[in-house]
C-alpha cells in the first residue's frame, strides 16, 4: 500500500459558474434577529421532515453497517477494491451496506453489496455543486442537513468500517468515537480499514492525546485496525453476536424475576 495511486479530480462537475449555497449553509450563516423571528422557526419543518423521512425509509431496514472512505479514491486504488470485496461480504454476512452515496470508497462498497445481492443504502447530501447518487444504491435518500444525515448512519448502523479519507471521513469517525466512548451507543464496533494509512494517527492518538492525559488506554481501545476483509466483517459479526447473547441472557433473568 506504500505506491501513490492518483485520485479522482473534482470528482464531481460543478453547476455552471457560480456556486450555489446549501440549506446547511443558509442554516448556519450569522443573521439578525429579524432573520431568525422569520425565517428560522420555519425551517424546523423541514428539519423535522426529514427526520420523518428517513426513519420511515430505513425503518425496516435490518442489520446494516455503515462504510466511510474518500470520495475522492479512484477505481485503480487498491482500497477501492478492498471497498469492493468490503460490500460483497457485507452482504454476504446478512448486513445492508450504507454509504454516503457518492463516488469513491462510497461507490465501491455500493458496488460490492449490491453486486453481491445485498441492501445497497446511499444518504446523499445536498452540496454547492451538482451531485447524485452513485449507480449502484438500491436504496437511496437525500438530505439538506448534514446533521440529520448523521443521525441516520449511526441509528441504522450494527457499527462503522472506515476506510482512508479526508476530513469528511474523519468527522464520521470521530463523532462515532465520542458517542460510544460516552456511552451513548453502545456495542458498536469500529473498525479502521488499512493500517498503514491510520498508523500516524493512532500513533498521535498514543504519544500526544493519551500520554498527556486526555483520553485513556480504553478510549483507544475502541479502535480495531486491520487490512483483512474477512477479518473486518468478523469483529462486526461478534460485536452483533455478543449484544444478541446479552440480550437474551438478560430477557431470561427478567423472566425469571
Amino acid at each position: 500500500m506504500g505506491k501513490k495511486y492518483r485520485q479522482q479530480g473534482p470528482v464531481i462537475r460543478r453547476a455552471g459558474q457560480v456556486q450555489a449555497t446549501t440549506t446547511d449553509q443558509r442554516l448556519l450563516q450569522s443573521r439578525g434577529p429579524t432573520d431568525w423571528v422569520h425565517s428560522d422557526p420555519w425551517r424546523v419543518m423541514r428539519i423535522q421532515s426529514e427526520f420523518v423521512e428517513g426513519f420511515g425509509t430505513l425503518a425496516e431496514l435490518g442489520p446494516a453497517v455503515s462504510v466511510f472512505g474518500s470520495a475522492r479514491t479512484a477505481s485503480d486504488n487498491p482500497y477501492y477494491e478492498r471497498a469492493v470485496e468490503l460490500g460483497a461480504a457485507l452482504a454476504d454476512a446478512g448486513y445492508a451496506v450504507i454509504t454516503g452515496g457518492g463516488p469513491g470508497i462510497m461507490e465501491a462498497a455500493n458496488k460490492g453489496a449490491r453486486e453481491a445481492g445485498g441492501t445497497s443504502v446511499g444518504l446523499g447530501i445536498e452540496l454547492p455543486f451538482e451531485e447524485r447518487l452513485n449507480k449502484y444504491v438500491t436504496l437511496g435518500i437525500n438530505f439538506r442537513y448534514f446533521f440529520v444525515r448523521k443521525v441516520m448512519f449511526l441509528k441504522y448502523a450494527q457499527g462503522f468500517i472506515v476506510l482512508p479519507g479526508g476530513f469528511g471521513t474523519f468527522d464520521e469517525l470521530f463523532e462515532a468515537l465520542t458517542l460510544v466512548q460516552t456511552k451513548k451507543v453502545t456495542s458498536f464496533p469500529i473498525v479502521l480499514f488499512g493500517s498503514s494509512y491510520w498508523q500516524g494517527l493512532l500513533d498521535w492518538l498514543e504519544q500526544s492525546v493519551e500520554t498527556d492525559g486526555y483520553i485513556g488506554r480504553i478510549d483507544r481501545d475502541l479502535l480495531h485496525v486491520t487490512d483483512d476483509v474477512a477479518e473486518a466483517v468478523a469483529i462486526i459479526v461478534k460485536h452483533g453476536e455478543s449484544v444478541e447473547r446479552a440480550a437474551q441472557k438478560a430477557l431470561r433473568e427478567e423472566r425469571g424475576n
